[in-house]
């Protein structure tokens, strides 16, 4: 018998079993796990508007978890953190050490070092009480709202033209406190504020390696050594400079302390 033939064959064989078995089609059942409460997986129309409510917060919830990534990068220190280390290496013309996801980890790491007072600040006075049915889920918003906030306006070190910005562009009057900013307002001013923060510091990282390349260029072109690319004799210079300064602890020091606790 050729494959074809026992392939329609087989198939033939499948359907008719599957036809006595499920002769009714699949019904729906429900599910007990030991440990845990019934769990209905039946599809049905609410009932209740608490049920549509219930869905609702459940869809905002799973929104949240996939936008956790944007709210680590966008709303802690982590911003700031990776511009700075990508400027310190295209500084030192690396290409491929440390590779980014080095740098990344690292960069991670140092904002929870950073957050961590507000995140136990969340933790506390949020989370915990939420989960021992202590306040209802709008408080728990507003209490984990707060901690983050109150990060966000300390990094404007008094320079609020960002929100004023962000302010004027939506028409809102002139906030009387801090609190009078809405987050939607907050979070942009909070951005653009740390990118302006990152470039400055990335600025002062390459005056000196900069200075480097060009005294390597000029010698260079002084001995005739068009071909050669300056690149390629400034970078072991520019790592004994770094290495020499012990650059690693002078960076990380400088970017942990240029956010305001």
């Amino acid at each position: 018998m050729k494959k074809s033939h026992r392939l329609v064959f087989f198939l033939m064989l499948l359907l008719i079993v599957s036809t006595n078995v499920f002769p009714q089609g699949i019904r729906r059942t429900n599910v007990t796990v030991p440990g845990f409460p019934y769990i209905d997986l039946n599809v049905r129309e609410a009932q209740t508007n608490k049920e549509v409510s219930l869905s609702i917060q459940l869809l905002l919830l799973l929104t949240v978890l996939a936008l956790a990534p944007s709210i680590v990068v966008l709303m802690t220190s982590f911003l700031r953190i990776a511009i700075v280390f990508d400027f310190v290496k295209r500084a030192l013309s690396l290409q491929q050490v440390p590779p980014n996801q080095v740098l990344m980890g690292i960069a991670l790491f140092l904002t929870i070092f950073i957050m961590w007072p507000t995140f136990m600040d969340i933790y506390n006075n949020a989370f915990k009480p939420f989960s021992e049915d202590k306040i209802p889920i709008e408080e728990l918003y507003s209490k984990a709202e707060s901690p983050l906030r109150l990060f966000m306006f300390k990094q404007l070190h008094g320079n609020y033209e960002n929100v004023k910005l962000f302010m004027n562009m939506q028409k809102l009057p002139r906030p009387k406190t801090d609190k009078d900013v809405p987050t939607y307002i907050l979070i942009p001013a909070f951005v653009l504020n740390e990118m302006t923060i990152a470039f400055k510091i990335g600025i002062y990282l390459f005056i000196p390696f900069i200075i480097i390349d060009m005294v390597v260029a000029s010698t260079l072109m002084s001995m005739g050594m068009i071909m050669l690319p300056p690149v390629m004799i400034s970078m072991p210079f520019k790592l004994i400079l770094f290495v020499l300064i012990n650059g690693w602890d002078l960076l990380i020091r400088q970017l942990v302390e240029s956010f305001v606790k």
